[in-house]
């Protein structure tokens, strides 16, 4: 519908309207069939075809067939090229593989997408996102996504979560269950060290860094960040871990650059960080399950924690002020509902004006957004 010349709504012709209808039609089966992705995405990681297609670098595209006979573990005799085939086009829809189509004969390798999968960055640890798309389509997890509504009747309420897994919440639940918490830090690893690389390197150029003697990662599990940092800014001398004890009990002394183990502190929450005359607290997804009050609080706390001339530096996803179908703002706003559905109904991500008054709020003088990674946005608060 369109306005007409003398300001009113023109109606679209009855042919226009019925293509409009079936566009329509189209669109929504699209989006209630959508789960089909997800899922034959975890089909094909849990069957290790990204691995297999990469071929130690080589790509080359594979039929179905090709690649049932690469994939490790080995494959029944029964098991269906024309099914993994089925997987395969409806990815490459979705561009993480690319179809090479001659006459009836499909190869697939892998896109740049694809190649997200791939253990294949040595130099930061051999990381990929594959970890990221089991952790988050375990059993547990999808148990909770038919309560989602649950979050919008009763937002006070235990979350979906744990309303689908006997009342446990999703940290108790990884605290509690070994495998799953070891995939969880497989996961964050995967999508930490590149944000990490970026980070350093852009962070770096900006002279974020100066003068920081003393730095502590707030919530820094195995400390695997931390350690990139030392190895990476000499000029910091002191790195502390600051996490749950029984999370930093387990954590290693790092090897290589860091050789002196009174250089890497690792401390728990139940210690004073105030008296080590931090220069830099660094937050990485620590706000988003926490509801705007208790956000003030840990910002005051963080603000107290600093000397004059200190900073705390923060790395959440940042939601646009204005909806777009961009798969920027798409990957944001599904990881805002996946944070509502699983760790808290309450707890949200933000836009950078909302983090803005937050850090007003707490005391800090300086706020500044930097934009190195388009998931993940670094804020810088300064404290005068």
């Amino acid at each position: 519908m369109a306005a007409s010349g003398d300001g009113k709504a023109a109606i679209a012709p009855p042919e226009d309207r019925r293509q409009i209808k079936k566009a329509a039609r189209l669109a929504m089966m699209e989006i209630s069939n959508m789960l089909s992705v997800p899922m034959a995405l975890n089909a094909v990681v849990r069957l290790g075809v990204p691995n297999a297609m990469w071929q130690s670098g080589s790509n080359s595209p594979l039929t179905a067939g090709e690649l049932l006979s690469r994939l490790r573990p080995t494959l029944p005799s029964t098991a269906s090229p024309e099914n993994l085939q089925r997987l395969l086009r409806l990815l490459a829809s979705h561009g993480v593989f690319a179809e090479h189509l001659a006459g009836a004969d499909r190869r697939y390798n892998l896109t740049e997408v694809g190649r997200t999968l791939v253990d294949e960055d040595e130099e930061i640890g051999g990381i990929s996102y594959a970890p990221y798309v089991l952790q988050h389509h375990q059993d547990s997890l999808l148990r909770a996504w038919p309560l989602l509504h649950e979050a919008v009747r009763d937002p006070a309420g235990p979350e979906p979560f744990a309303r689908a897994n006997g009342g446990v919440p999703a940290y108790a639940y990884y605290g509690g269950n070994e495998a799953a918490n070891d995939l969880m830090r497989k996961a964050m690893w995967g999508v930490s060290a590149p944000f990490m690389e970026s980070f350093l390197d852009e962070y770096g150029v900006t002279g974020g860094f100066e003068g920081v003697k003393v730095l502590v990662d707030v919530g820094g599990s195995s400390g695997a960040c931390l350690q990139m940092i030392l190895r990476r800014i000499p000029s910091i001398t002191a790195g502390v871990n600051f996490d749950l004890p029984e999370v930093v009990a387990g954590a290693p002394v790092f090897p290589g650059a860091i050789s002196d183990p009174l250089v890497l502190s690792f401390w728990g929450w139940r210690m004073t960080v105030s008296t080590l005359l931090v220069c830099l607290l660094l937050l990485k997804w620590i706000l988003t399950t926490w509801m705007d009050e208790e956000c003030k609080l840990i910002l005051k706390n963080c603000y107290a924690a600093v000397p004059a001339g200190g900073k705390v530096i923060i790395c959440e996803p940042v939601l646009p002020e204005e909806t777009d179908g961009s798969c920027r703002t798409r990957a944001l706003l599904e990881g805002d509902v996946f944070v509502m559905t699983i760790y808290r109904s309450q707890g949200k991500e933000r836009t950078e004006d909302e983090f803005r008054q937050l850090a007003l709020a707490a005391g800090f003088s300086g706020f500044r957004a930097l934009y190195f990674d388009p998931f993940y946005t670094v804020m810088e608060l300064l404290k005068e």
